[in-house]
């Protein structure tokens, strides 16, 4: 590995390349740690504490880096820009004319990648101006110049942030969001590291202490290979190409495959998961719900929310609050499916084989071949889905059972393990056209 960075060093381009990836993330970690002027700082601590809660619920206070919850001018992260980019892939399936923009080739492309950017600062816009005037105790004094302040600062922050995440993807080494979104992941990891060796190294016994340790390495290291294993893993379904003359000569007759990824939806089912149950805590605790109220409906949404807490999944205090981790379950299951079906079309995909001659060993062409492929995604997808739930779960259990808080659990490593595979790759790629060892091969 080491060797391999020395080697990328010794290229003038790559090494142009990582300096200046370098020199992004370092203006990022700075723009974190810039305050937004007349916010009470201590009041979004305690607010983030409140509504977030522990386990994987603090991913949304881990992607940003710690500066959603400094209140600072990158407060909003690169969410917007995700969130927009999720909205115009689902759009595309639905609506004919972006579908039609998409095919067609690199000005499609830019059309719909402005389209976003758009999209991206309106989202930003209406995040910080729900932030600002929803939650009124995050300034030091209410009134509009302060929400003004707030909003403009926290939409040009994030729009400022796509900017340099756009100028990585195409100076820097790897996809720009991604290399952006893990940074802030990573970042919130020391402060985590500290947390647990406080919680279980300091002040124990020396063989408890050893103990504890091996524990915490072992659950980590775990879930970072099972990550990788659920990352790489992939289905080769066969191809076969029939034969055809051509003048004198036999043309056709090769084998390939298509190659379908385990897990398909990537991390957007337990993003979107997580995020479907925050929601309605996060709206009740703008709107001042009072959970101690009289009424049977005020007792009824109390419990619900209760339900819906993910640090309350596995209270030993109260553990009827872990049927709240089926209703998780069954989302991250079902938004697996959803995604998957928006994004791989096994109809079209047998169409493009039939035209270009390509037959599934023992399959007929056409709709057989859809039906097969339909069939094969569905198992796929459901062991893809189990093993995002084992890993999206392990966190939780370990933040009810023994208080580990910590922002880098499932959906976290997901997202590192992810991002740092693809860029190794790209690494890899460019450094192997130069004949040197890389990543991959050490």
């Amino acid at each position: 590995m080491f060797k391999t960075f020395i080697n990328a060093f010794k290229i003038k381009d790559i090494r142009k390349k990582l300096l200046y990836t370098l020199l992004i993330l370092v203006v990022i970690r700075i723009g974190s740690q810039i305050p937004i002027p007349g916010v009470n700082i201590e009041y979004v601590k305690q607010m983030m504490e409140t509504i977030l809660g522990g386990g994987d619920g603090g991913i949304f206070m881990a992607i940003t880096g710690g500066s959603l919850e400094r209140m600072s001018i990158l407060a909003l992260g690169i969410t917007p820009y995700i969130t927009s980019s999720i909205v115009m892939q689902l759009l595309t399936i639905a609506i004919p004319g972006l579908e039609e923009m998409q095919r067609d080739g690199e000005d499609g492309r830019k059309k719909i990648a402005a389209i976003t950017r758009y999209l991206t600062v309106a989202l930003a816009l209406i995040e910080s101006g729900a932030m600002a005037i929803g939650y009124k105790q995050i300034l030091n004094e209410y009134n509009a110049l302060s929400v003004i302040t707030v909003i403009a600062a926290m939409t040009a922050g994030s729009a400022f942030l796509m900017w340099l995440g756009e100028r990585v993807t195409e100076n820097g080494v790897g996809n720009g969001i991604s290399i952006v979104l893990v940074i802030n992941i990573i970042s919130t990891f020391p402060q985590d590291a500290v947390s647990l060796y406080t919680k279980f190294v300091k002040g124990q016994t020396v063989a408890t202490a050893i103990l504890n340790s091996v524990i915490i390495i072992v659950v980590v290291l775990g879930l970072v290979v099972m990550v990788i294993y659920l990352s790489d893993a992939i289905r080769k379904i066969p191809i076969q190409y029939a034969k055809k003359i051509q003048g004198n000569k036999m043309m056709g007759g090769n084998s390939s495959h298509i190659p379908v990824r385990v897990n398909t939806a990537g991390v957007i089912p337990v993003i979107f998961a997580a995020s479907l149950l925050q929601f309605p805590i996060i709206i009740s605790n703008m709107v001042g719900f009072n959970a101690a109220g009289e009424g049977w409906l005020t007792k009824f949404w109390a419990e619900a929310l209760n339900y819906m807490n993910s640090s309350h999944w596995f209270n030993t205090a109260d553990m009827k609050y872990t049927l709240g981790i089926l209703i998780y379950i069954v989302l991250v299951v079902f938004f697996a499916y959803f995604y998957t079906s928006i994004t791989f079309n096994p109809a079209e995909i047998a169409n493009n084989l039939k035209k270009a001659g390509g037959f599934v060993p023992g399959i007929r062409p056409g709709k057989p071949t859809s039906e097969y492929l339909n069939s094969v995604l569905n198992y796929i997808i459901f062991i893809g889905a189990v093993g995002l739930v084992i890993v999206a779960i392990i966190p939780y259990v370990f933040n009810g059972l023994f208080g580990a808080s910590v922002s880098f659990g499932g959906t976290s490593i997901i997202i590192v393990v992810s991002v740092v595979i693809e860029t190794a790759q790209q690494v890899e790629s460019q450094m192997l056209v130069r004949n040197y060892k890389g990543f991959l091969n050490d």
